[in-house]
C-alpha cells in the first residue's frame, strides 16, 4: 500500500518543490502545519505510521472484510491528498517516519494506549505494508485523546538524550544531534487533534505501518 499525504503535515518528498518558470502562476499556499528543518531531512520513502478513523459500524465491517477496509483506506487517502484538510477534519493521518520515535517517547511516559501500533489484531487481514493493521476501539481512542490533551511534546521529551535513540536502534537511526528530539514535534500536535476529533465523534481507529 502506498503512503499518501497526512493531513496538516507535508511529507518530506513533497518539500522539494520546483522553481516555477517566469510568468507562471504562483505556487499554492503552504499547508497549515509546516515541517521543521530536522523533519524535512527524513528519507521520503520509508516506513510510515498510518491512521484511519472509522465509525463503529465501519470497524465491524472491516473486521469481517479487511480487504474492504483497505479499499476504504486508499479511497479516503486519495480523496484527502493535497486538499488542505486539517487534522481535526481528516479521516486519515500519517506520522511519516517519526512513528518509532513517538513509540519510544510514549512508552517511556507509560502512555496507557498503544497509539503507534494499535492494540487489537485483525484476524484475517493481509499485509498492509509492514504487517497487518491493528485497531483501537472507540473507548481506547477516547482514553488516548484525553491523555494526549493533558500533555505537551516538551513534557513527553523532557529528560531524554538523543543518544538514547541510537542505543535503542530507533528507526530510522538518524539520531546524530540534540535536535533529533525535534523530529516528532511537528506531528505531535496534529496527531493529538486527530485523536480528539475521533473521540468526539465516537470513532475507532485503524493503525498500520506502510
Amino acid at each position: 500500500m502506498t503512503s499518501k499525504t497526512g493531513c496538516g503535515v507535508t511529507p518530506p518528498d513533497r518539500e522539494m518543490a520546483k522553481v516555477p518558470p517566469s510568468g507562471s502562476e504562483p505556487p499554492p499556499a503552504a499547508p497549515a502545519v509546516l515541517l521543521s528543518e530536522p523533519l524535512r531531512k527524513l528519507p521520503p520513502m520509508s516506513m510510515n505510521g498510518e491512521y484511519l478513523r472509522v465509525t463503529p459500524d465501519e470497524l465491524a465491517r472491516a473486521l469481517k472484510d479487511p480487504e474492504w477496509a483497505l479499499d476504504l483506506a486508499e479511497e479516503i487517502q486519495d480523496a484527502q491528498e493535497d486538499n488542505g484538510t486539517t487534522a481535526a477534519e481528516a479521516r486519515h493521518f500519517t506520522t511519516h517516519q517519526t512513528w518509532n520515535l513517538l513509540d519510544f517517547l510514549l512508552k517511556r511516559s507509560v502512555f496507557p494506549v498503544d497509539i503507534v501500533h494499535g492494540e487489537e489484531l485483525f484476524d484475517e487481514a493481509d499485509d498492509w505494508g509492514y504487517g497487518p493493521p491493528r485497531y483501537l476501539t472507540a473507548d481506547r481512542v477516547r482514553l488516548a485523546a484525553d491523555t494526549l490533551t493533558q500533555m505537551t511534546y516538551d513534557q513527553l521529551a523532557q529528560g531524554v538524550d538523543h543518544s538514547e535513540f541510537a542505543a535503542a536502534a530507533i528507526y530510522p537511526q538518524i539520531w546524530d544531534s540534540p535536535t533529533s528530539l525535534d523530529w516528532a514535534e511537528d506531528v505531535f500536535t496534529p496527531l493529538t487533534e486527530f485523536f480528539q476529533a475521533a473521540a468526539s465523534d465516537g470513532h475507532a481507529m485503524v493503525i498500520w505501518l506502510d
